[in-house]
């Protein structure tokens, strides 16, 4: 291969968006489903919601012939989590209200966010990360200071932000981790929502000193319930969202589902197959739902961790077996188990060390001296946390 040939070959990307992961089902639901939709939605509300929740294993057939999309198709399900949740959330952005979507860290708030963006918008790209260095420009806009310096302030050398970008395309922009930004930074959404218009001061005077909002467009925030006290939002901008907790997965056997299915992708892409055990990978998320829930599946009493024991750190842990399973040979994934724990609930408090060790010498104790060999193989581990 020649360093020309080398210089045209595109790199593989780890991880697509959702509009792009799902394009063939996005594409066979606006097919399938042709009734009524909000100005600017490129999905009806109902199909949005059987995107994101699933068509219940049965197949949809569409109602005529296209060469390009299957005849019928299963959707499937993508969050794992109430359907009147999503149901809400829809209703919330097809009246084109802001919606803000709460809940302890690792429960899937920003992959709901990026869903329902894909399916409304055709696209999740209109993304501002917040965090303490946001901007104002971030959420407003900002310039391009060469044609800034050689024109002064024209439409041409105003830079969009995601905002504004949507507001302009009448798209869905998405506001990660919002509370994280500070307080100033956040109210500058508060005109945005209430008038659906944005002002330019410095181009007063001409036509493009306001830009007005085009139907669709709407706001989607996120924020973890452990960090709304970093730049708590005022209570004029909570007025312009509609608040939707994201809860934990309450079922056991879905939340074990799901992080089976998200590691093996995870080690998939990583070149190897997935070897873990379903056993095994049964007693990585009893131990996190346990902890998570300050009680044992029996109803021991459990100390619960500062850390926040999530979904999403058990699909990390579960992704780490899979790895080692696969590439480092002879290593057993039980006997990792412990290790990787650990340097989960270190994150945050030291004291939890002693707190995990407590799990130990209650519940895990107790499962082994009823005869599990597996909770008896964990106990004989106990070492390795130390």
């Amino acid at each position: 291969m020649t360093p020309t040939d080398t210089a045209t070959v595109l790199p593989a990307r780890q991880t697509l968006p959702a509009e792009e992961r799902h394009a063939t089902e996005l594409a066979f639901l606006a097919a399938h489903d042709t009734g009524p939709r909000p100005p600017g939605w490129r999905l009806t509300p109902r199909a949005v919601i059987t995107f994101v929740c699933g068509s219940g294993g049965e197949p949809l057939v569409l109602p005529e012939h296209h060469d390009t999309l299957p005849d019928k198709l299963v959707v499937s399900p993508k969050f794992v989590g109430e359907r009147a949740l999503v149901e809400r959330c829809v209703v919330t952005l097809a009246g084109e209200r802001g919606l803000l979507l709460v809940g302890e860290p690792g429960t899937a708030k920003s992959m709901l966010s990026e869903l329902l963006s894909a399916a409304v918008s055709g696209t999740s790209a209109l993304t501002v990360q917040g965090t303490a260095g946001t901007t104002e420009d971030a959420l407003r806009y900002g310039w391009n200071y060469a044609l800034l310096l050689a024109q002064g302030p024209t439409p041409t050398a105003l830079v969009d932000s995601p905002i504004l970008a949507a507001m302009r395309a009448g798209r869905v922009a998405r506001v990660e981790e919002i509370t994280r930004c500070l307080p100033e930074v956040q109210d500058a959404l508060v005109s945005i929502l209430s008038d659906r218009r944005m002002s330019v001061p410095e181009l007063a005077g001409t036509d493009d000193a306001q830009v007005a909002a085009a139907p669709g467009f709407t706001v989607i925030a996120t924020a973890n319930l452990r960090d709304r006290g970093v730049s708590e939002m005022s209570a004029a901008l909570k007025r312009r969202f509609n608040f939707e907790t994201v809860h934990p997965i309450a079922d056991v056997d879905a939340e074990t589902a799901l992080v089976r299915r998200q590691a093996v992708a995870a080690v998939e892409r990583a070149g190897a197959a997935f070897g873990v055990d379903d056993a095994v990978l049964d007693v990585l998320v009893t131990v996190f739902r346990d902890l998570r829930a300050g009680r044992s599946t029996e109803g021991w009493d459990v100390e619960r961790p500062g850390t926040v024991m999530s979904t999403a750190e058990a699909v990390q842990v579960a992704v780490s077996l899979g790895v080692a399973a696969a590439y480092l040979p002879g290593a057993d994934s039980l006997d990792l188990v412990p290790g990787h724990l650990l340097g989960v609930v270190r994150k945050d408090d030291p004291a939890d060390h002693a707190r995990l060790l407590g799990y130990w010498d209650g519940p895990v104790r107790r499962r082994a001296e009823d005869g599990s060999a597996l909770w008896r193989r964990l106990w004989d581990l106990r070492e390795n946390l130390r």
